[in-house]
């Protein structure tokens, strides 16, 4: 099992304060409005498709993600965060979604529900992964699962739920990588002869490749060395070599595909990274120009697992499931010239004081106003008025309310605009209706 430890390239805490661990990242105020569009936009189509939302712990027992991703992955060989608690259990932060979703499908009787069981999920993932842009150790991912169906329809569900959210989220130049990948009455077949080929070009291969050629042959295609892929594209294909009843599942899924008009490409060489997969897997890549070169970049994945239940102790479930990166899918939004944005929370009014009376004044007149709804700013710290404006500006708050000694004893307030200077003394009792008289004249004009 992967332990971290320390890395001598990470940055040393700076002197007085600490930095946050390589690979994990802070997702600061002005960031903020980007995730509350995209997780807007994603949870009205789940609910649109009716995917209800599941949270799992990010602690799982160990054994979730060594029989369900599988022991012999790079995420559980080398990624996994694990730990022992004070009693002897072996837990993991979960490095995905899938496993920890069919635990509770199995925990809680889900199966008595109306079929398929449709569910989703968003939060934070982690592996122990070399950080990169776009990519970090500790990080968020959209999950959707179709649960109790082995049809041909929730494949392509799956598909066009994500095209939809992609399209809805304004992505471009973006499109499906499909392929199959059989079943256990097709793929041992296929793995013999698989290795047959490896075997043959085995000191082409990279050490991980040479060591999973007997017991996980398919990994070849997903690894990234270079030597390892020139190998790949000349095996066998398991598309080519599916059993009738996967090819017919198959056939359906790419013709209900063509049906819905979703851009896809048959690809033979995806076979998925993780162990549970079967029949049919998928790739989500988005391409970019580059300094004149053209690249792909996945953004996620997903295909169907209709073994996982039954590896994690329950019946046999089929199921099929989709995951993309949030950050990386954010970011690529922002370098094609269409960032993500929320909605607006850029103060409507601030208002300013002079003296402790005035705050007090103040304090009941901010809180009648974000009880209408209005967004508010303030600076109880400053005693100067000059600084208090300054700070208005700053904002370009349209409106400022303005309550000193004086407004105190008279109950009133001073209603300045902001962007011409101009000033008119109401009542306490009326500024609220006064300042939403003037905030609906702005948003016309």
């Amino acid at each position: 099992m992967f332990t971290p430890v320390p890395e001598t390239n990470e940055a040393p805490p700076q002197k007085g304060y600490y930095l946050a661990p390589s690979g994990m990242h802070d997702i600061l105020p002005e960031q903020q409005g980007a995730w509350l569009k995209f997780r807007a936009i994603c949870e009205k189509e789940a609910t649109q498709f009716g995917y209800g939302r599941i949270e799992t712990p990010v602690l799982e027992f160990l054994k979730v993600f060594e029989k369900g991703t599988g022991a012999g992955t790079d995420v559980v060989e080398k990624e996994l965060y694990s730990l022992s608690t004070k009693g002897g259990e072996a837990l993991a932060l979960r490095p995905e979604f899938t496993p920890g979703i069919i635990r509770a499908y199995l925990e809680h009787g889900l199966a008595s529900q109306p079929r398929p069981v449709r569910l989703f999920a968003l939060g934070p993932l982690f592996r122990h992964d070399r950080p990169q842009k776009g990519r970090f150790r500790q990080f968020h991912q959209l999950d959707f699962e179709c649960i109790n169906s082995d049809s041909a329809a929730c494949d392509v569900e799956i598909i066009f739920v994500t095209f939809r959210i992609l399209k809805k989220l304004g992505l471009k130049n973006f499109s499906f990588h499909v392929s199959s990948i059989g079943d256990p009455a097709c793929r041992p077949a296929y793995e013999r002869q698989l290795k047959g080929h490896l075997r043959a070009h085995k000191s082409k291969l990279c050490g991980d490749c040479k060591r999973r050629l007997e017991k996980n042959p398919l990994r070849v295609f997903d690894c990234k060395e270079e030597k390892c892929q020139r190998v790949a594209r000349v095996a066998p294909k398991i598309i080519d070599n599916l059993c009738e009843a996967c090819h017919r599942h198959f056939k359906e899924t790419l013709e209900m595909l063509d049906e819905l008009e979703v851009p896809y490409q048959l690809n033979g060489n995806i076979v998925r990274g993780l162990d549970y997969y079967t029949r049919t897997v998928f790739e989500v890549l988005v391409t970019s120009d580059q300094a004149g070169e053209v690249k792909s970049l996945a953004l996620g994945g997903g295909g169907r697992y209709d073994g996982l239940a039954e590896v994690l102790g329950g019946r046999p479930t089929p199921a099929v499931g989709v995951a993309l990166g949030v950050e990386r899918l954010i970011d690529i939004l922002a370098e094609q010239g269409n960032p993500l944005k929320g909605p607006v929370t850029t103060p409507q009014v601030f208002i300013a004081q002079l003296g402790f009376l005035a705050k007090k004044k103040a304090l009941r007149l901010m809180a009648d106003l974000q009880t209408s709804g209005i967004l508010v700013a303030t600076a109880f710290d400053r005693d100067s008025l000059k600084s208090q404006l300054k700070a208005a500006d700053r904002l370009k708050v349209p409106l400022a309310l303005i309550i000193g000694q004086r407004e105190v004893i008279e109950e009133t307030v001073i209603l300045r605009d902001m962007a011409d200077g101009t000033q008119e003394m109401v009542s306490f009792k009326k500024a609220l209706d006064l300042v939403k008289k003037r905030l609906a004249q702005l948003k016309k004009s």
